[in-house]
């Protein structure tokens, strides 16, 4: 004869297949609803690539959640996150260093003609490219999300001198470039 067993309805929730129960977490689903656009913008900004950033913001978020607790308690979510970002982008590039890429396929046409400044924030994109990830990372991370170089050196985990000097070589090699296309008319320093 089988057991009877009775659902008493004061009885704790189960948990779920994370291990969490329903409702913990919610602190780390807000913060990832507010977070998540500046993530996904920073990391295209790394990567200059929309279609590897959503998948380098997933997986730093994976990565993140089981240490959520204690990443939310130090205030250091969003550097470690934003880290994880720029570390799967150098992995990434090391990977793909070594594929034969094809030519791009041409972009659409649209009906829009861009004006100067449009132009000019292409360029602007375009040399940035071609900077080493760690001095583009540290470029987007000053200019963009403007960031003390402190805050910088955080983020890339390395020493704030290390975060000035990547962020002052970037700098002079697109002054570098830009004078070699005669371009540098009014770049000032940092």
């Amino acid at each position: 004869m089988p057991e009877e067993v009775s659902v008493d309805a004061e009885e704790e929730p189960a948990e779920t297949a994370g291990g969490r129960r329903p409702g913990e977490g919610a602190d780390f689903s807000s913060w990832v609803a507010s977070r998540g656009p500046a993530l996904q913008r920073f990391a295209y900004l790394v990567t200059g690539n929309n279609s590897d950033a959503p998948d380098l913001v997933q997986d730093a978020l994976i990565r993140a959640m089981p240490r959520w607790d204690s990443l939310a308690e130090s205030g250091t979510a969003e550097a470690y996150v934003k880290r994880s970002i720029v570390n799967g982008s150098i992995s990434g590039w090391r990977k793909r260093r070594r594929l034969v890429l094809v030519e791009d396929v041409e972009p659409m046409a649209t009906s829009h003609t861009p004006g100067p400044e449009t132009h000019d924030a292409d360029e602007a994109w375009a040399l940035v490219q071609t900077l080493p990830v760690n001095q583009r990372a540290a470029v987007v991370l000053r200019f963009y999300e403007d960031l003390s170089f402190a805050q910088i050196a955080t983020v890339l985990d390395c020493a704030e001198a290390t975060a000035r000097s990547h962020v002052h070589r970037a700098l002079a090699k697109l002054r570098q470039r830009l004078n070699d296309q005669g371009l540098n008319e009014g770049v000032e320093d940092e």
